[in-house]
């Protein structure tokens, strides 16, 4: 199984969807919006989903997805605090687009796309609006929003959305795989004739996502040639495969004592957040805008990730048993055995994020100074324990069992394989500034630089014994524990300094009144985030460095706009963590990993005739390893080695084609559609296991009855295909010559969203 430091929250839930160019539309100056935001990608449409935003692949590997709200990170990090636990595109937004690569690297020092929001502050009078969403599987979502005046020149808007959501399968250990609610109550004052404006808000949310672990993983039939089957009566997308029981028994990182949970409870994450905002514009075209916040929280992220998937049937060398409600022990008639590793991740943060910036027009371009500082406090541990399960192929639930050969418990091998720790502050100073120029008209440049320094100051669990060496992970694993070797288990300081900095800059050429040209280029080097420093061993401290290169046409008319790019993205010094499996043991491989990416995308946005639009997508990619090495030496003395420099970057697709066709029947009746197709993606790092190409579609009816009622029907995966996607769990030791001779073998891995319905309908008063 593949992870990186199990932070990849937003990642796991999120499908990817290539994205490297937007149509342009040419004109003298684009509005401030237009010139930081692409168009209309459908961002909440969303395959992996029900509540979170698509991530955009730029041809890398998963990663944060950056979501901004009021021109701030909604997190600092999104593990163990995810976006989805205290954000979501509700009623309370104004606005909901998505932030072009270059805005996002000025502006966050992170690369690729971004979400950003902004909060819906009053307006005079009085106003409300009410959203509402269902599926056929149960979900029920309120959103509702209520702003007005109190006073000459005092503006209110209060928010409260509610999501009940049991998923497409149900679980037995909670009656919802996610139950969040957020609160937010603005407070705006308009002053000096309007030229100003103060805002104050407090934000409330408390979450408990379950599907970050709820729908991880399900057993299926892998044939041989890039298709699945399904296992028995096991359904893919409306079976669940966690187990009944929802307790889960870990040890403490911090002190080792043995402790017990929910996984609903583990699950839990609370913030309050006090927001305060100010927007000053001078009458000579300058505008002040300043944006703080402080954020109290606990986040929490619980992944369940699938291990080794054994045969036990008739099998000596395992005794399997199961514990009845009755309390009684009975031996496990079922042919595999599924083993699982929890990983509990949890954290106590505060954090301040404030962004000021000045803002001057001038009659043809556009000049923007910026500062950043965002100080990150955290107290965080992953403890991790171990537990094995029935893979029932009659659509039953799971149960936990256990080897009685081995053990008389259920969990076992406390903290021994992914635990983390890491204590400590985060802190990014930023200077950045653009300039928008229309140096004639057909000229345009874009340029801009970002200078940051950060820093890094606390502790982990990185330890490393008398001979310099790191201790790594082992049972029961905690701070203050002695390993095998007689090494107390004592924090490791952590203190760096380091200078990060972007640039970018844009061109495009207006040949005629239709054609042109158009480049850009995005240079970024970063270092790595505390949470990096989470593992049994430190991160490659050396400089990440990511340059970004398109260059290409564009064509407009009355009925088409289209852009055709090529480019070229890589990334050096990628901190990751393999988790090796060979027959039950799992050993952490720590690496570090460049990537390059060659592509070509050509986008077009067409309406042929009155009523009808068609956005057509085109890419073609080709991600590969550089430097791709690691090894591990398991307890009998087997070497496992990766070498994976010049393979196919695992997951990516090299495919992608997105079509969006949509037609007004009426004024106010539209029916659309959306397609999506990801070619062939390798489902482990050896090229070894793959799946085929699929297709993610969608389609509706959104009918605007009246000014105050809008009424919607999407159906998600309508042709309802099923199969599997991602990676197999288990598989990152097996090579290709070895795969040639597995066929029809169950294994297990994530799957595509199944079909749903979903209702939606939105009150304006």
């Amino acid at each position: 199984m593949k992870t990186k430091h199990f932070n990849l929250p937003q990642a796991k839930i999120m499908i990817a969807a290539a994205i490297l160019c937007a149509p342009i539309n040419m004109s003298a100056q684009e509005s401030e919006k237009n010139s930081k935001e692409e168009g209309n990608r459908n961002v909440m449409l969303n395959a992996a989903s029900a509540n979170g935003p698509r991530e955009i692949q730029i041809g890398l590997p998963s990663a944060d997805v950056n979501v901004l709200e009021n021109g701030l990170p909604v997190t600092f990090a999104t593990n163990p605090h995810s976006v989805n636990s205290n954000w979501r595109s509700d009623a309370s937004h104004s606005h909901v687009g998505l932030l072009k690569i270059s805005e996002t690297a000025i502006t966050t020092g992170n690369i690729g796309y971004a979400v950003n929001s902004w909060t819906k502050l009053g307006e005079k009078g009085f106003h409300g609006s009410l959203n509402y969403k269902a599926n056929h599987f149960g979900q029920q979502e309120y959103s509702l929003n209520l702003n007005g005046s109190i006073g000459e020149n005092w503006f209110y808007s209060a928010n409260m959305y509610q999501d009940f959501d049991p998923g497409t399968f149900k679980i037995r250990s909670s009656q919802y795989q996610d139950r969040t609610q957020i609160y937010k109550v603005a407070l705006t004052h308009l002053y000096d004739k309007g030229k100003g404006e103060l805002t104050a808000m407090y934000h409330y949310s408390n979450s408990h996502p379950l599907y970050t672990f709820a729908t991880q993983s399900a057993p299926f039939i892998y044939v041989g040639d890039g298709s699945v089957k399904e296992y028995g009566k096991f359904k893919l997308g409306t079976t669940s495969y966690l187990p009944v029981d929802a307790n889960m028994t870990y040890m403490d990182m911090r002190t080792g004592e043995i402790k017990e949970t929910s996984l609903y409870d583990a699950e839990g994450n609370r913030s309050s957040q006090f927001f305060l905002s100010n927007k000053y514009r001078w009458d000579n075209g300058m505008t002040w805008n300043i944006s703080a916040r402080y954020d109290h929280a606990h986040g929490a992220l619980v992944y369940q990730s699938p291990m080794s998937l054994m045969n036990v049937k008739g099998n000596p060398a395992y005794n399997y048993m199961l514990i009845t409600p009755e309390g009684k022990h009975e031996n496990y008639t079922g042919e595999y055995v599924q083993s699982r590793m929890s990983c509990l991740n949890s954290g106590d943060i505060d954090e301040f994020l404030l962004t000021s910036e000045l803002i001057k027009k001038f009659s043809t371009s556009t000049l923007r100074v910026g500062v950043n500082e965002w100080l990150y406090d955290i107290d965080y541990t992953s403890n991790t324990t171990m537990y094995d399960q029935s893979v029932p192929n009659d659509g039953s639930y799971a149960v936990r069992l256990y080897d009685a050969n081995k053990r008389d418990y259920y969990f076992y091998d406390y903290n021994k394989n992914a635990s983390e720790y890491y204590k400590g502050k985060e802190n990014k100073l930023a200077l950045y500034f653009t300039h928008d120029w229309d140096i004639s008209k057909k000229l345009n440049v874009y340029y801009g630089a970002r200078f940051e320094w950060q820093t890094i100051k606390g502790e982990n669990a990185a330890v490393k014994n008398s001979a310099g060496d790191y201790v790594g992970r082992f049972a029961n694993f905690h701070l203050g524990a002695t390993a095998a070797d007689g090494t107390k288990i004592t924090p490791a300081d952590l203190d760096y300094s380091w200078l990060n900095y972007d640039f970018t800059a844009a061109l495009t050429y207006k040949m005629t009144e239709k054609f042109g040209f158009t480049g850009d280029f995005t240079y970024i080097v970063q270092h790595p985030k505390f949470e990096n420093f989470s593992p049994a061993t430190l991160p490659n401290t050396n400089k990440i460095s990511v340059p970004l290169g398109r260059a290409g046409i564009y064509y407009n008319n009355k009925w088409m706009s289209l852009t055709s790019l090529i480019s070229y993205i890589s990334k050096t010094n990628n901190n990751s963590t393999l988790n090796l499996q060979h027959g039950q043991e799992i050993m952490a491989a720590p690496l570090t990993y460049d990537i390059q990416t060659w592509g070509w995308t050509t986008d077009a946005v067409m309406r042929p005739f009155k009523g009808f639009e068609l956005h057509a997508l085109f890419t073609y990619q080709k991600p590969t390893y550089k430097k791709y090495e690691t090894s591990v030496v398991f307890s009998d003395g087997y070497e496992g080695k990766i070498n994976a420099t010049g393979n196919i970057v695992a997951e990516v697709p090299q495919v992608l084609i997105e079509l969006d066709p949509s037609y007004m029947i009426t004024p106010k009746l539209k029916l659309w559609t959306s397609f999506r197709y990801f070619s062939k993606t390798y489902a482990n790092i050896n090229e070894a296991y793959y799946f085929n190409g699929h297709w993610e579609t969608f389609g509706g009816v959104n009918w605007d009855v009246n000014k105050h009622l809008s009424l919607g029907c999407t159906v998600v995966n309508f042709l309802n295909q099923t199969g599997a996607k991602g990676s197999i769990a288990g598989a990152e030791l097996i090579t290709k010559e070895e795969a040639k001779d597995i066929k029809n073998c169950i294994m297990t891995g994530s799957y595509l969203r199944p079909f749903t319905v979903e209702f939606t309908a939105n009150i304006k008063f």
